[in-house]
């Protein structure tokens, strides 16, 4: 938790403003100052960092150690990590019908069905219902309430 008493009353201010959680509502700010290039918080920058990269590599040591999926992780957090991992399979430049979406999902894990329909509500990917083409979504949205937990911080891993 940060002591500097600016940036927490920044904090404060956002989440009146958005209604985010104090979570969320400080890696978005912390997020914004690391693309501005600004370095008024390097201490919550250095803390924030190292937590989500030890938090990515224990959760693909888990459940993705040779690149496949060998369980689905059950927490959210977790699982918003591994579809991101499973994204990065796809050419964000291309239309895929349903079958061949289903096959590439299927090389990571057997519930193919399950990875689709999560990367859909997490609106990583888009689809037309009348054609049952997919495609990876260009701008993923900011997300709200429950789902801005779980992806919080894990957004510098999205293209």
């Amino acid at each position: 938790m940060t002591k500097d008493k600016d940036f927490k009353k920044l904090v404060r201010t956002r989440m009146t403003e958005t209604g985010e959680n104090y979570t969320t509502a400080r890696t978005a700010l912390v997020a914004a100052n690391q693309g501005s290039g600004s370095n008024s918080d390097s201490r919550s920058e250095s803390v924030i960092a190292p937590e989500i990269a030890r938090f990515r590599a224990k959760t693909l040591k888990t459940f993705m150690p040779d690149g496949h999926i060998v369980a689905i992780p059950t927490k959210r957090r977790a699982l918003v990590l591994v579809l991101i991992e499973v994204l990065a399979a796809l050419d964000p430049d291309q239309v895929y019908a349903e079958k061949r979406l289903n096959g590439i999902l299927g090389d990571f894990h057997p519930d193919f069905a399950l990875l689709r329909r999560e990367l859909i509500d997490y609106r990583l990917l888009e689809r037309n219902a009348h054609t049952g083409e997919y495609w990876v979504n260009p701008n993923p949205p900011t997300h709200t309430g429950s789902q801005a937990q779980e992806i919080a911080g894990l957004e510098v891993f999205l293209r």
